[in-house]
């Protein structure tokens, strides 16, 4: 909100400074982000008239100008400009200014041998225009002596202030000017609209079919208008707050518009077809705005209609169609009330930020237009001529009147300041609010027609009777509570305001818990993990789209119609992904395609399927990892896959011994290089394996490609307990090697389970070290070799002792999975 000083004292009788008037703007929460004041740069300067100009000796375009500067005593000047001659006005710099146009500071000195004390200025060097031909020459009637500044009316400060959402009242000069008076800065005018009599009836008139958008409406026919310019103050201010000035009828309703909040519009009547205004929803037709675009009224949007169709998106903007020109002679002039909510939304829709919208959209004085329509016609008629007619309406005035509660010990309790009640019902009366009643404990006011932001109090609903009354108690109880603080909490606001917000104490929110509370949640927690993990082990972290295209989805999972999207925004990204991995693999091929040899790539992202959403952790490795001295290129396998897989649930806290891995990995995996890693029967945690074949080769993926997908929702959140130390024992380990042979539908798994579980108390670690399948094994047959660690606690183990370990694994094996030892 802009405003300059010289407006604000229109409505505010006050002899307090700029700096201070800033200041009190600041403390009653109305922040001043900027004061631009073009005479304060321009002080120095004064008006000067010159009273003799002679030919300089020594220069021929020179001329030594005496100036008479109403100072005292005329001084010396030497100057080069065409037109610089005896008689006229100019404007005059002493020595010591600086130039802002040229950037310089001028001095005393001589020029070419004469003195010369001061500069006779251009516009140009005063940074007010671009005109350099010679100096500025001002009226033949300028008093010399006067300050510039002052003189051309350029002392005006412009004042820029932050208004917040709820207070649509402050978007005026008037109510900026009721916030100062009542802080003590000064006196608020009194303003009253003198009533202008309707001569005959409106041509025009109004009909509301959508009363939810606009419940009340007025305007006015004058006639007999001349339009043109409108005169230099209105331009002035206007100019001032960064409006464009067009015509004395478009300028008076943008003045109103600033001066009391109350945007207002003209049409020029005798472009209105019919004899009605109506207002009423959109039906797909298309307005020219006057800011030249054509938008689209939907049903969800209030215009005003003639009889030839929309004539002005309501309360946003008007049409070119009834737009005044200088050619107009009619107008009705339209002051109504508008939806702040339908205001807003179709604001957002059209994309018009205009200064009716930011007003209708906070809420205007719902009191205030019968005022403002005779204010706008009396100016109409002042700078335009003309004669009223009578007013014409529909609807009512809104049933705004309500009243607000204040018990003077929530001040304490909610602002923690101490204000003495008197304090806090003078500070409310200076605002427009209008005691009701009043004890030693609160006060009853009445909220003025322009405070929309003062909540209205809850209505409480009649207590049951009966059984129910009973338990309804405790809610009645609680509501009633809530029916007095909603607008109680304004009313303090109000109260600290005027006092200052910057004598508010700063309190600290209670502690919750002496040590921080974690800032990640669980889920956060998982992905930070998994992202730390899976970049320590080489991969490098893509960030893909979560659509891809149709047919690379159905490559990795179900495609149904519901994932389908109906706006994609291109045409081959029309399909959410059933896993990260579906962009990874692109990716990949992208990059194969520009000579990266083994891309090892993962994502953190979501998985979508009929069920729903899930975060998935995928990665993918393809070809072989790079070449070293000594080593040969290993080719990508399920085992780094898995590894990959394995590391990030061991760092989740999952136990490796709870886990279990089964054959039946998705169709996208090889069927016999992959596997389903399983936290119990049902709980499946990931997927890793070879991608298969024919995939690799659709895709361009080149070399062997290893793949897993680990779902992180599907991890269980860590238990909040502290670990105890690790009992670690001071005995050495014994390490025993089994090799036991088994079916060919036997995993090593279960062998490894039913060896662990031969005894839990002694055996630190099972793992396996070997698989052979060969001819020398009896067909359907394989050996896996395995490694059991021993670990005592109290004694070295005897011989005995270690025979006996060794063949209650052996028994556990054979029990478990029908293996003989080799």
């Amino acid at each position: 909100m802009k405003f300059t000083l010289s407006w604000l004292r229109t409505h505010l009788d006050t002899e307090q400074t700029l700096d201070a008037l800033c200041a009190a703007l600041n403390r009653v929460g109305l922040e001043v982000e900027g004061v631009e004041n073009r005479g304060a740069a321009l002080a120095p300067f004064r008006t000067a008239r010159i009273l003799s100009a002679e030919q300089h000796p020594n220069a021929d375009r020179l001329r030594v100008c005496r100036v008479d500067t109403g100072l005292g005593e005329p001084v010396q000047v030497v100057c080069g400009a065409p037109n610089a001659r005896a008689g006229i006005s100019v404007i005059f710099a002493p020595p010591g200014t600086h130039i802002p146009g040229l950037d310089i500071t001028i001095k005393s000195g001589e020029i070419r041998g004469e003195k010369s004390d001061g500069m006779l200025c251009s516009l140009r060097e005063l940074g007010l225009g671009t005109e350099h031909d010679g100096i500025a020459e001002l009226p033949d009637n300028t008093t010399p002596g006067q300050s510039y500044s002052n003189y051309a009316g350029l002392d005006d400060p412009v004042i820029e202030v932050a208004i917040t959402p709820n207070r649509g009242d402050a978007l005026s000069v008037r109510g900026i000017a009721r916030d100062l008076a009542a802080a003590g800065m000064g006196h608020l005018r009194p303003w009253l609209a003198e009533t202008v009599e309707g001569l005959f009836p409106s041509p025009v008139r109004w009909e509301n079919r959508f009363p939810e958008a606009c419940p009340w409406m007025l305007g006015r026919t004058v006639r007999g208008v001349r339009n043109g310019p409108s005169p230099s103050w209105l331009q002035e201010r206007l100019l001032a707050v960064g409006l464009r000035p067009i015509s004395a009828l478009v300028d008076i309703t943008n003045f109103f518009a600033f001066d009391l909040g109350r945007p207002l519009h003209v049409f020029d009547a005798g472009k209105i077809a019919g004899d009605a205004l109506v207002i009423r929803r959109g039906d797909g037709e298309t307005l020219r705005a006057l800011d030249g675009k054509d938008r689209v009224a939907d049903a969800e949007d209030c215009v005003i209609a003639d009889a030839a169709g929309v004539q002005s998106l309501a309360g946003l903007m008007g049409g070119e169609a009834t737009g005044c020109t200088a050619e107009t002679t009619d107008v009705f002039v339209e002051c109504a009330l508008f939806d702040p909510v339908r205001i807003a939304l179709s604001g957002r829709r059209h994309g018009i930020s205009s200064d009716a919208r930011q007003r209708f959209e906070r809420g205007v004085d719902q009191a205030l237009p019968v005022a403002a329509l005779e204010a706008a016609t009396r100016m109409i008629q002042e700078l335009c001529g003309g004669e009223a007619s009578e007013v014409v309406s529909a609807g009512a005035e809104p049933e705004w009147r309500r009243d607000a509660k204040l018990r003077f010990s929530r001040i304490r309790d909610l602002g923690g300041l101490d204000v003495p009640p008197d304090e806090a019902v003078r500070a409310l009366e200076h605002l427009g609010f209008a005691v009701r009643t009043r004890d030693e404990a609160s006060v009853t006011v009445a909220v003025p027609s322009w405070r929309n932001d003062i909540a209205a109090p809850v209505v409480l609903a009649p207590r049951p009777a009966g059984d129910a009354a009973q338990h309804s108690d405790t809610l009645a109880d609680a509501v009633e509570s809530v029916r007095a603080v909603e607008p109680e909490a304004d009313l303090i606001e109000e109260v600290l305001r005027l006092r200052g917000l910057d004598s508010v104490p700063p309190v600290p929110l209670p502690s919750l818990s002496p040590v921080p509370l974690p800032s990640f949640t669980a889920r956060q927690t998982r992905n930070a993990v998994a992202r730390r993990v899976l970049a320590s082990r080489g991969l490098a972290e893509c960030i893909g789209f979560s659509f891809t295209a149709r047919d690379n989805a159905a490559r990795f999972g179900d495609t149904p119609d519901s994932l389908r999207l109906l706006n994609p925004i291109a045409a081959d990204l029309d399909q959410m992904r059933p896993t990260p991995l579906a962009t990874l693999a692109e990716a990949a091929a992208r990059n194969l395609a520009r000579g990266q040899q083994a891309p090892a790539l993962f994502e953190i992202g979501a998985g979508f399927d009929q069920t729903g959403q899930r975060t998935v952790a995928a990665g993918l490795r393809i070809g072989h990892a790079p070449r070293h001295p000594g080593r040969a290129p290993a080719p990508a396998s399920l085992w780094d896959a898995k590894a990959d897989l394995l590391a990030v649930l061991a760092a989740l806290g999952v136990p490796a011994e709870a886990l279990s891995v089964t054959a039946d990995a998705p169709d996208h995996y090889h069927p016999g290089r992959s596997g389903v890693v399983r936290q119990g029967p049902k709980i499946v945690l990931g997927r890793f394996g070879e991608l298969h074949p024919a995939l690799v080769s659709a895709m361009d993926l080149g070399g062997p490609a290893v793949a897993f997908e680990l779902f992180l929702d599907a991890v269980a959140d860590g238990k909040k307990r502290r670990k105890a130390a690790p009992n670690l024992s001071p005995l050495q380990p014994v390490r025993r090697d089994f090799a036991f042979l088994v079916g060919r539908d036997v995993t090593a798994e279960a062998v490894l389970r039913a060896a662990r579980g031969a005894d839990r108390a002694l055996i630190a670690g099972v793992s396996l070290f070997d698989v052979y399948e060969g001819e020398k094994l009896e067909p359907g047959m394989r050996s896996l070799a395995i490694e059991v660690v021993f670990q005592p606690r109290d004694q070295t183990l005897t011989e005995a002792q270690l025979e006996a370990a060794s063949a209650r694994v052996v028994a556990a094996v054979g029990k478990a999975t029908g293996a003989v030892l080799r």
